[in-house]
């Protein structure tokens, strides 16, 4: 969804739109154009953060950009202008920067842009430094006198004025866990190939030496008041982080879940030694050469071949109407832990793909977690999910129903252990698998057929072909 307005025939501005499904407000993590800078047409000028995924916003015009209103590390409202854009540049002297900053108030703005005063050199927005010492978050109607606006701005998008010649290297995941520890990405060394900063290398400038501290801070009394950053000091007891984001979002969506459908977890442990073998052979099958073979591609098909048998388990509950809504199609959710917090993508009509094809989506879907690069649409529409708690080594969980969903499989570390196969206690390859369902519209009978049905298909992979 795009919004804008124009303001004039000259300048148009940009508001901060709906990136996902009746978001009200989004984090502004990075500013990839100042004023000054030539956009086109469809140009990502920022990345945002909602409370569901982070995100590039393009620009819907062409035009050279007047004014920022908002620096790094500000929660906007949808609907806020966010930018302002000079769409017919070169028609006269360009007006200059306003001499303050302004934050949208819920007073209507003026129509037309302050001019400055004569000899005033056009300056960049952003928030001016604090008069005392208190660190507080910025608040919206924050009025800042401009002479120091320029500087003050190289500071909030990197560090002091070279920043705007050469910003560090970092991924996006680091630059927001810098940001989030309060670490300048500029007073990092960078340890990673090319010059970019690692993750490592934030949390080895998270602590630094009393002294350092100390002579930065004589260095430059004048940076302006950072907000509380969540790093704990040398002996503290505590540390306070803001619930924001992702993790405020991970939080409402969980305590729904749990205080609305009354969930049922059921167990089974399953020998996977012929599941491991098939594994091992479709490595090196041709026909799945480039696709990222293992264990949860098998498990994540075995469960699409349960849901075709046993249906009534991929539905939802509508409250408001008292129905169950039967789903005819499978949108696998794949629970994944990234920088950013739990986020549960999910793959479009799995049950239509071929093994392949269900490799490639699982691949896609865990290097674009990783990244940090997954959107709002990718995340919505689940039926039912997957949490793979056994590559952190546990055994198996109660899993908690993501929103909407109906059941959530969770599978716990594959292992050797003890196992009577054929008549003999051998070492086999062993898991555990727990079934979690809402009990409103799933019975245990079905939620157990469910579960026998994966783990037979595990332990006798052979199924895939007789029961698909």
């Amino acid at each position: 969804m795009t919004t804008m307005t124009e303001t004039s025939a000259r300048f148009r501005e940009f508001k901060m739109p709906d990136v996902g499904e009746g978001l009200t407000e989004a984090e502004i993590l990075k500013w990839f154009v100042q004023p000054g800078d030539t956009v086109t047409d469809g140009q990502v000028v920022c990345e945002v953060e909602t409370a569901k995924a982070a995100v590039e916003l393009p620009i819907p015009f062409d035009g050279v950009v007047h004014e920022l209103r908002f620096p790094e590390g500000t929660t906007v409202d949808v609907g806020e202008v966010i930018i302002a854009v000079d769409v017919a540049p070169g028609s006269g002297d360009v007006p200059a920067a306003p001499e303050a900053v302004r934050q949208p108030v819920a007073e209507p703005a003026p129509e037309a842009e302050p001019e400055a005063p004569k000899g005033r050199q056009p300056v960049l927005v952003g928030y001016g430094v604090a008069e005392t010492s208190t660190k507080r978050r910025a608040r919206k109607g924050a009025v800042i006198p401009g002479p120091a606006a320029a500087a003050i701005q190289a500071e909030i998008n990197g560090h002091g004025a070279k920043a705007a010649e050469s910003r560090p290297l970092a991924k996006p995941p680091v630059r927001k866990l810098a940001k989030d520890l309060g670490i300048d990405l500029a007073t990092v060394t960078p340890t990673g190939e090319g010059g970019v900063i690692t993750r490592e290398d934030i949390h080895a400038a998270v602590a630094p030496a009393p002294a350092e501290a100390a002579a930065r801070t004589e260095e430059a009394p004048s940076a302006p008041a950072p907000a509380p950053a969540p790093v704990a000091q040398v002996g503290a007891r505590e540390t306070r982080i803001p619930v924001k984001g992702v993790r405020k979002a991970i939080a409402q969506a969980m305590v729904g879940s749990a205080f609305t459908a009354p969930h049922v977890t059921e167990f089974v442990t399953v020998d996977v030694t012929r599941t491991m073998k098939l594994v091992a052979e479709l490595k090196e099958d041709k026909d799945m050469a480039g696709v990222r073979v293992n264990p949860l591609l098998i498990i994540a098909k075995a469960l699409l071949v349960a849901i075709r048998r046993n249906p009534g388990i991929n539905a939802a509950w509508d409250e408001a109407n008292q129905e169950i809504v039967q789903k005819h199609y499978v949108n696998l959710g794949i629970a994944a832990a990234t920088p950013r917090g739990l986020i549960v993508p999910n793959i479009k009509d799995a049950h239509d793909k071929t093994l392949p094809q269900l490799g490639e989506a699982l691949g896609e879907l865990v290097s674009t977690a990783r990244e940090g690069r997954t959107s709002p649409a990718a995340m919505a529409g689940g039926t039912v999910t997957i949490t793979n708690v056994g590559v952190f080594g546990v055994d198996t969980g109660t899993p908690i129903l993501n929103p909407g969903e109906s059941a959530i499989l969770a599978v716990g570390t594959i292992k050797l252990q003890p196992w009577v196969h054929k008549g003999k206690v051998k070492p086999r390859q062993v898991t555990t698998l727990a079934l979690s369902f809402d009990h409103r519209l799933v019975d245990g009978e079905l939620g157990s057929k469910v579960l026998a049905d994966v783990a037979a298909v595990l332990e006798q992979p052979k199924r895939l072909i007789t029961w698909a």
